[in-house]
């Protein structure tokens, strides 16, 4: 089906008001972007979701929808009708699933892991594969957060190692670390669909009985042989403590989901705990590791 795509420019205060008003005129979908690509940010359990100051509110419409219409209502409560801010784009008529499943291909990470979109062919079968389909969770291995920690994990001996996967999203990195040999893996995230995809991958590659998986609220006590939390700088400032707790005495621990100039600090942060190496850099995004001394 075709669709139209309307743009409107907002700021953190409107941009909430803009995404009502383009539902009420008739959107399928709104979806929030940066318009100056500014950090990205993740909200706490509980926070309240803050926008960027410049903020591009984008409601989708099918193609029979009388956009003239829309563009009316839109004007007649906008506070300032004369200078309302917006672009109306064509989308081409595609199958969007089936386009992302199409460049969606087979990578390898480190010597021995590939991630594998769970509808394709394995590149090696003699290869540590892991199966993935990530449904509506975060984690594929194609962001540089995300590679920099599978490129980790395989770069370790996990045999029989207990396992934190802090953040888990698709449950990626918990089964890149089953499949290389760790005997237990406990996943937490706040969002309940991330452990439903987790269980599914986790499911997909015959390693279920070994994957424990958790909310916030409900995360057990333990120290672990290795930790890795894939989140957001201002997670793992505020979390720190909590993270940090997951640590045992020698153990590994990584952190990405980092820009370059985010990490002093939260190198300086970990620092108070543990022995750190020297970051890793991948398109301004970094990992930072080190060992609980």
């Amino acid at each position: 089906m075709p669709w139209i795509q309307l743009r409107l420019q907002a700021n953190e205060e409107t941009a909430e008001k803009y995404s009502d008003w383009l539902s009420a005129a008739g959107a399928q979908a709104v979806t929030f972007i940066d318009a100056q690509d500014t950090p990205i940010y993740e909200p706490l359990p509980g926070d309240e979701v803050i926008y960027w100051a410049n903020t591009v509110v984008m409601g989708l419409f099918d193609a029979a929808h009388d956009m003239d219409k829309v563009i009316s209502y839109l004007k007649s409560i906008h506070p300032d009708k004369a200078e309302m801010a917006y672009k109306l784009e064509q989308l081409e008529d595609k199958d969007w699933e089936r386009e992302w499943m199409d460049n969606f291909h087979p990578m390898k990470f480190g010597e021995r892991l590939w991630i594998c979109p769970s509808w394709r062919e394995v590149p090696d079968p003699e290869a540590v594969n892991v199966m993935l389909d990530p449904g509506l969770a975060f984690g594929t291995g194609t962001h540089p957060t995300t590679a920099l920690c599978l490129t980790w994990l395989d770069g370790l001996d996990l045999t029989g190692k207990t396992v934190v996967d802090f953040g888990c999203g698709s449950g990626i990195l918990s089964l890149a670390a089953l499949k290389l040999g760790a005997k237990k893996v406990i996943g937490i995230d706040i969002d309940p669909q991330a452990l439903q995809a987790s269980l599914e991958n986790a499911k997909r590659n015959g390693c279920e009985d070994r994957l424990e998986l958790y909310l916030p609220k409900d995360q057990p006590s333990l120290k672990a042989d290795v930790v890795v939390a894939n989140i957001l700088a201002g997670p793992l400032k505020e979390l720190a403590p909590t993270i940090i707790e997951f640590v045992g005495d020698n153990g590994l621990l990584a952190l990405s989901g980092v820009l370059e100039n985010q990490a002093p600090e939260l190198q300086t942060i970990y620092g108070q705990w543990c022995a750190m190496d020297p970051i890793q850099v991948q398109d301004e995004w970094v990992r930072l590791s080190g060992v609980r001394s």
